[in-house]
């Protein structure tokens, strides 16, 4: 008789603990070498494969605060003359791979700025960076320009200037409205901050407004959390990105956890955040939300796309500027010196600053985008047997079928299909397709 629990009791206990949950790639990071860089450099050498489309992503480590969750690499320290140092650094580093083969001639199809804060910068800075940016690769085909930020480095100058160099989504790391929940996790801004800044995104006029919401913060109760869902509702903004906290080794609250000998964290459990994310997504839906991935809610499918996600996922190329950045180019996947100094120091040497690397093999390629195209909620054979020459029904019968047991998997044609079940955790049924070298290894 076929079980209906939900994986997570299956596979892992209720309890969150250290550890990555959220899963962005494949094959694991802490698989991936220093020494195998060279392949990255190989890589850059090559023309591109015809069809494959090009994004650039550059990672703005700075913050006011950094928050207790936060596992990103990010400065909280670092002076105007420091920052200037690094914007200089990050053209240098477009500027070296302007020079290689592997762009073809290409063009960006999607630019994210992404961080740390974005916002932080400066009108000053931010123009000088990107008009540098311009310069060296210009956006005129960009589909879709992403910048992330933080509601209390807002003002409607800033926001008037960051549309005027054509960013389409403006997403706003809101986190929660409760300012009790904002301060005991190290969120920055207050929820004042967060409807000045909508506001005046509102009247910018930008094309997307995303906010961002995180279930199961440390303090959240459900009767906060569905306040922050009605709050978000009023807002109306054009899509909402709803994660479920976790703790990674990195983070302030994990530290802090070893000091006092705990290892459940303190937030909500499995079981708790996946429901308080059921409750969004059906609150959103009422609202006329349609959800678009596990993540996802979104106001108008048919004009408000995501762009970056969707091209990653089916193996665009991606060129990662800045300290610690991920890029993925001709097949091989590359990481960024993790450090300020070292990173700054490789540009100033006039040599791009890449640290380690893997190329993954054919299978391993499939099977990221098999990964990451059910995060979509949907996956489609066809699509799969056309690239890769695979059957999926063959190649994953045993895998599909235990997802099929557990009550979270249907077909229908070559579309496989996640419920809503599945879909609230995608994250931990996707471990069912990682090749045995890699299902017991630390993933970053």
């Amino acid at each position: 008789m076929a079980t209906t629990l939900p994986l997570i009791q299956l596979a892992t206990e209720n309890e969150t603990r250290a550890g990555n949950y959220f899963v962005s790639n494949y094959p694991p990071y802490s698989f991936w070498k220093p020494d195998f860089a060279g392949d990255a450099f190989q890589a850059l050498e090559r023309a591109p494969t015809p069809g494959t489309n090009l994004g650039l992503y550059l990672h703005i480590p700075f913050c006011r605060r950094r928050c207790h969750f936060c596992y990103f690499r990010v400065y909280t320290d670092k002076n105007s003359k420091e920052i200037q140092g690094y914007l200089d650094a990050a053209l240098q580093e477009l500027e070296l791979y302007c020079q290689k083969p592997f762009l073809g001639g290409r063009k960006p199809k999607f630019v994210y700025f992404g961080g740390g804060t974005p916002s932080y910068l400066s009108v000053r800075q931010f123009g000088y960076l990107t008009e540098g940016m311009k310069r060296l690769l210009p956006w005129d085909e960009a589909e879709e320009i992403t910048f992330e930020a933080e509601p209390g480095t807002l003002n409607e100058p800033k926001l008037q200037a960051i549309r005027d160099i054509g960013v389409t989504r403006l997403s706003l790391g809101v986190e929660h409205f409760d300012d009790h929940i904002l301060k005991l996790n190290g969120r920055a801004h207050l929820s004042a901050e967060i409807e000045k800044a909508y506001g005046f995104a509102r009247a910018a006029g930008y094309p997307q407004i995303n906010i961002d919401l995180i279930s199961g913060m440390m303090g959240d109760t459900t009767e906060g959390w569905q306040r922050a869902v009605a709050k978000t509702i009023e807002l109306a903004p054009d899509s909402v990105t709803v994660y479920q906290m976790e703790i990674p080794y990195n983070t302030t609250i994990y530290r802090e956890m070893q000091e006092q000998g705990h290892e459940v964290a303190p937030v909500a459990t499995w079981s708790t955040k996946r429901e308080w994310v059921r409750y969004a997504f059906e609150q959103f839906e009422k609202a006329g939300y349609t959800i678009t991935s596990a993540y996802t809610a979104v106001k108008d499918p048919a004009r408000t796309r995501f762009v970056y996600r969707d091209q990653l996922w089916t193996g665009a190329d991606l060129v990662g500027l800045g300290v610690a950045s991920f890029s993925h180019v001709g097949g091989t996947h590359y990481q960024n010196q993790h450090n300020f100094d070292p990173y700054v120091e490789c540009l100033e040497r006039g040599e791009l600053p890449i640290y380690r690397a893997l190329t993954p093999s054919a299978e391993e390629r499939m099977i990221r985008e098999l990964l990451l195209q059910f995060k979509l909620g949907h996956v489609d054979a066809g699509y799969f047997r056309q690239k890769f020459g695979v059957e999926l029904e063959e190649r994953f019968a045993e895998e599909l079928g235990r997802l099929r047991e557990w009550g979270c998997l249907s077909a229908e044609g070559d579309t496989l299909q996640l419920n809503r079940d599945g879909l609230l955790q995608a994250d931990r049924l996707i471990h069912e397709f990682f090749l045995p070298q890699h299902r017991d290894a630390r993933y970053a």
